[in-house]
């Protein structure tokens, strides 16, 4: 058993708790291994389902029956009018629960703002750097960190598998488009603009979508917990900056199963993109674990210059080359005129790590110990 690193038990101590992950991040597996004394109800379970459905106030009876026990409603989007109740047995009667789910879009709106206060958010991702301690990074580059992927011998069919779940499960049974063929479309197109600036109206041709329903696809991309923008900074003063968001994956497995691209080799043209995103989930997960809340951006002017992220105070370049030449810390020198940050990395798989011109050249390695430190 791989020993997750997100501590929600200290956060229990102190609030409910609503945790919301994409499918087979281990939400359950967690708490079923991780958290003690609970009680726990399962949504997925048609007993349960239809037994809450047909009667709220059977909640109530639940949570008093096991008093002093947290209370987990696994996957409570299915009964988002639940969360009333939630709001009610928290007030009243103290009960503690840990409400988790896989997709937000169906608890936007009155009864989740009931929670406002009463309830704090938390995050699962697939499983990160530090918690697959050793590995292989082609290998997680190619078949991503989602644990059933991770710990199988047969990734691809895991792949398989989860992509066509996320569209018969999510998609297609929640009722969330009428056009299965058009949205499976557009997912491929969707892939192979990842980590690239949003173009809606090239996308949109390309996926023969138009604007309106691709903008809502992307949305749904979101609230399924798929994918998430990564925002401009747009506050240097010295070069004009782009103001275009970028989308990304959240496992770069689920993106190569989408895209049907996978790496053969580290010299492969897709191996730097995927490092990329590789590197972006490790920074989100590390913000939603360490409960930092550091904003999150990237960089581009007008004039092409451009830095990958800037990770609260720190501007970090990723490079997936063996050995750092002076060309490439060209976007970082040009960020650093603004001075707007305190500290300026290059990563990559060159081993031998240095300083040069106050720019800090590190290991891929290093780098994503110390973010697990803490230090960035």
């Amino acid at each position: 058993m791989i020993q997750r690193n997100m501590n929600l038990e200290q956060i229990l101590k102190q609030k409910s708790v609503l945790l919301l992950g994409p499918r087979a991040t281990g939400k359950s597996f967690y708490i079923k291994n991780q958290i003690k004394n609970t009680h726990i109800i399962n949504l997925l379970r048609n007993q349960d389902f239809i037994r809450l459905s047909n009667d709220h106030g059977l909640l109530e009876k639940i949570c008093l029956e096991n008093l002093g026990k947290i209370i987990v409603i696994d996957e409570i989007q299915k009964i988002p009018s639940l969360l009333n109740e939630v709001h009610h047995l928290i007030e009243e009667h103290k009960v503690k629960f840990l409400l988790t789910g896989s997709s937000a879009r169906k608890l936007k709106g009155e009864s989740v703002n009931l929670l406002a206060g009463r309830a704090w958010l938390a995050h699962m991702h697939p499983l990160n750097s530090f918690e697959m301690n050793r590995y292989d990074l082609l290998k997680v580059l190619n078949y991503g960190s989602l644990p059933v992927v991770f710990n199988s011998s047969n990734p691809m069919e895991e792949l398989d598998n989860y992509v066509q779940t996320y569209i018969e499960a999510e998609i297609k049974s929640e009722g969330l488009i009428r056009k299965i063929p058009a949205f499976t479309r557009f997912l491929k197109t969707a892939s192979l603009a990842s980590g690239e600036l949003l173009n809606f109206q090239n996308i949109a041709n390309d996926s023969e979508t138009p604007v309106s329903t691709l903008k809502e696809y992307y949305h749904i991309l979101q609230d399924t917990l798929i994918g998430r923008n990564l925002e401009p900074w747009t506050e240097s003063k010295k070069r004009k900056a782009i103001a275009t968001a970028k989308f990304y994956f959240f496992d770069v497995g689920v993106l190569n199963m989408i895209s049907d691209s996978f790496i053969e080799t580290k010299n492969s043209p897709l191996y730097g993109n995927r490092l990329e995103h590789f590197i972006f989930n490790e920074l989100v997960c590390a913000n939603s674990y360490q409960r930092r809340k550091l904003k999150i951006n990237y960089w581009r002017s007008a004039s092409k210059y451009e830095v990958d992220f800037i990770f609260g105070d720190t501007a970090i370049e990723v490079k997936s080359t063996q050995r750092v030449s002076e060309r490439l810390l060209s976007g970082l020198k040009a960020l650093r005129e603004e001075k707007a940050h305190k500290r300026y990395i290059l990563i990559s798989n060159d081993p031998i790590e240095r300083k040069e011109d106050g720019i800090q050249l590190m290991s891929i390695k290093n780098f994503l110990l110390r973010l697990w430190l803490g230090e960035f």
